[in-house]
């Protein structure tokens, strides 16, 4: 293919894109990492800015925040595995080893954004939301010195706290029938877009956040995550959500906490347990937020964290 006509099917790929994804933040955004099929965004310029989204979402759940931060930071948004637009991997039978095989995809991007893309090897920031919080805290303990601030959104990396209750939705994806209903309907990505706001989304919003998983057999990962959240020590995903205490890495980073105060799943009581445990943290609370913080504050939000990027973040703000 010449030049020419790779400009030109870049061209219309990246238009076909803007009709079915509305506000997403690359007209080119079909980069993988080579070893695992996994995808990502890579825009803007700067000091490395990881984003790692929850279940039921995939990297386009950043459109809102990206606008305001691509001109500071170099934003690097991958796809879960079996989200978005990843590929599903052969994850292992074992519960136990399919979180770490997770991790592993991400310790696969860092090496190849690092070695083929020349992006820092430290200095990143990472903003985490939803079950993508264990996964990248679990990644930062593990690799320690990488990372230089957090950011903290609707998420938890430690036990739950005292009282808590999942709702009983997400309680029954214990057992077979519910988990292949909810498969069949795509329940848990409806869910997520519809319950996950306060601030109705568009029809067409709604449409780009479920696209990767219109056909049945691309939704297996969604229902494989919400079935490890997990509700008890036993749980094999309990040892992603170690104690932050106990990690001096952890604990010595500067921290933004952005949370929306009506998130039916990660509740005000898991906010009062981060702050008990980061005191000296930037918290900012959107009362008329959801689970989906970056959807209902994302202007707001987007600032919030662009001034945390500053090099002196002020610190104990409530």
């Amino acid at each position: 293919m010449t030049a020419g006509r790779r400009r030109t099917s870049a061209a219309a790929r990246g238009t076909v894109l803007q009709e079915l994804l509305p506000g997403h933040p690359a007209r080119e955004p079909w980069r993988l990492v080579p070893s695992t099929g996994q995808h990502y965004l890579d825009v803007g310029t700067g000091r490395p800015l990881l984003f790692l989204h929850g279940n039921a979402t995939w990297s386009h759940a950043w459109r809102t925040l990206l606008p305001t931060l691509v001109p500071h930071a170099r934003c690097l948004a991958p796809d879960l595995p079996g989200l978005g637009l990843s590929r599903h991997p052969a994850t292992p039978a074992d519960p136990a080893h399919r979180h770490l095989h997770q991790l592993d995809h991400v310790d696969a991007l860092y090496r190849h954004v690092v070695r083929d893309e020349g992006v820092a090897p430290t200095g990143w920031t990472f903003v985490v939301h939803g079950w993508g919080g264990p996964l990248d805290l679990a990644r930062l303990l593990r690799n320690p010195g990488v990372v230089s601030r957090l950011v903290v959104l609707d998420t938890i990396a430690f036990p739950w706290p005292d009282g808590h209750r999942l709702p009983f939705r997400l309680r029954r994806l214990r057992n077979h029938r519910p988990v292949a209903a909810a498969h069949a309907a795509d329940a848990l990505a409806r869910a997520t877009v519809r319950l996950g706001v306060i601030h109705r989304l568009g029809p067409a919003e709604r449409r780009a956040c479920l696209l990767p998983h219109a056909r049945r057999g691309s939704r297996r990962a969604i229902t494989e995550f919400a079935r490890a959240v997990p509700r008890g020590p036993a749980d094999p995903a309990r040892r992603l959500l170690a104690p932050p205490e106990e990690s001096d890495d952890l604990a010595r980073l500067p921290m933004l906490i952005g949370w929306g105060m009506r998130d039916p799943v990660f509740s005000a009581e898991v906010l009062t347990d981060w702050t008990r445990r980061h005191p000296y943290a930037v918290v900012h609370r959107f009362p008329r937020a959801g689970h989906l913080v970056m959807d209902d504050a994302g202007a707001e939000l987007g600032l919030r964290i662009r001034d945390f990027l500053l090099p002196e973040p002020v610190r104990g703000q409530r």
